[in-house]
């Protein structure tokens, strides 16, 4: 039995970066001496073990064929014969098929650490394309090791337009598309991953909302950039410089989605489309099976943008209705999050990057004094029913009202 320290672990070993997972190989062993000796199996389709210690993943060295389409057409084989290239060989990326063994000597069979110097994305083999998931987890790498200049290779973007056209990428299924996306949301360059999936033809199939985005024109004076789908994911640029919320970068990116229907006959106008983004963001959330908080961000983000911008034009009573659109009275950590995505949006322009946005403030100044005003009190002077609601907005009112004499 030989063990190795495989994938994540070494790759990022190798960047410098801390490694927070492990995971290990175990070859030459069968699944009942790893029960002998203590391991607790957990895989269902083939043989994974947590260590009784430390918890972290062993497992059979293996090799797989494919029998199906998407990512679980596959039958796999662990057996003590299979030897460790063979099972680096079925690995995404060269950078992700290195191993380590016990003395911490590099086992690199498909030129891995050349590639990681270089800067390239590279898939191992032509397995590659059995399996979509490893596009958007090519699309996830390049989002976060984009900073650094990591590239797809040539080889590696060609073989996935293929994959595309094949439709083998028809074959994902709605829960690992948003896993994989809110991975890539997390990443220090989010936008990257839909400027891959994009570039191979993946986005249509996976997010065609947003795909139709691009080469949808906007006004130059308010849109430098001009182009819809590179304002969005400008604004995706930007809302991870300002958050770390995935929420926020969700919200951001989905924002005008309502642009992409767009009659021709009104571009570069883009008239009542907050109110078509909101329908098409809950399309996208339904056939994604996207979780409620970041659906419900995003609708309101779509529709209120607008008038967050016009913050320090609206009259206090139409501030008042915005803070009643987004129940910020009951939920006041939602103010900060819908402020973000509207920054974003904001900065999100061409030349625009550090663009001040003192809409922000006002907001957060009006919405403090018109929270510090409750019901509790009016109460206590003998008002009753709805008299309590008409004389608390009114009260309300005049707080935002005395704030704004700051601000403009």
């Amino acid at each position: 039995m030989e063990i190795y320290l495989v994938g994540g672990a070494v790759r990022d070993k190798l960047l410098g970066l801390p490694v927070r997972e492990r995971d290990w190989v175990v070859v030459g062993a069968t699944p009942q001496q790893m029960l002998d000796l203590g391991y607790k199996p957990v895989g269902k389709d083939f043989p994974v073990f947590l260590h009784p210690e430390t918890g972290e993943e062993y497992a059979l060295a293996r090799t797989e064929r494919k029998t199906g389409p998407g990512y679980t057409g596959f039958a796999f084989h662990a057996a003590p014969d299979v030897t460790l290239e063979e099972d680096l060989r079925r690995r995404d990326l060269t950078i992700n098929a290195m191993a380590e063994d016990a003395a911490g000597n590099l086992i690199d069979p498909f030129n891995g650490r050349e590639d990681l110097d270089a800067g390239l994305l590279r898939h191992v083999s032509s397995a590659f394309a059995e399996d979509p998931v490893r596009i958007l987890r090519l699309a996830r790498f390049k989002a976060r090791f984009g900073k650094w200049g990591f590239k797809v290779a040539h080889g590696t973007h060609a073989l996935m337009k293929r994959m595309v056209a094949s439709g083998e990428v028809d074959a994902l299924v709605p829960e690992r598309v948003w896993a994989e996306t809110l991975k890539a949301l997390g990443e220090d360059r989010p936008g990257e991953f839909f400027d891959v999936l994009r570039r191979c033809g993946a986005l249509a199939h996976v997010f065609p909302e947003l795909d139709r985005l691009f080469g949808v024109e906007q006004p130059a004076h308010a849109h430098p950039e001009i182009d819809t789908g590179v304002h969005c994911l400008l604004v995706l640029e930007q809302a991870a410089r300002l958050s770390p919320d995935p929420r926020v970068r969700f919200a951001a990116l989905v924002h005008d989605l309502g642009k992409g229907e767009t009659p021709a006959d009104e571009l570069p106008r883009h008239i009542g489309h907050e109110a078509r983004s909101v329908e098409l963001i809950e399309t996208m959330c339904a056939r994604l099976k996207i979780p409620n908080e970041y659906r419900d961000l995003a609708r309101l983000v779509a529709r209120h943008h607008t008038q967050c911008h016009r913050a320090l034009e609206l009259r206090p009573a139409s501030v008042q209705d915005l803070f009643d659109s987004l129940d910020v009275f009951r939920r006041p950590e939602r103010l900060e999050l819908f402020l973000l995505a509207c920054e974003a949006d904001h900065r999100g322009r061409a030349g625009r990057a550090d663009a001040p946005y003192p809409q922000a403030d006002y907001l957060r100044a009006a919405f403090a004094a018109a929270a510090a005003i409750n019901a509790r009190e009016l109460v206590a002077q003998g008002l009753t029913g709805p008299a309590v609601g008409e004389r608390l907005r009114e009260k309300r009112i005049v707080a935002i009202r005395e704030v704004k004499t700051g601000f403009v």
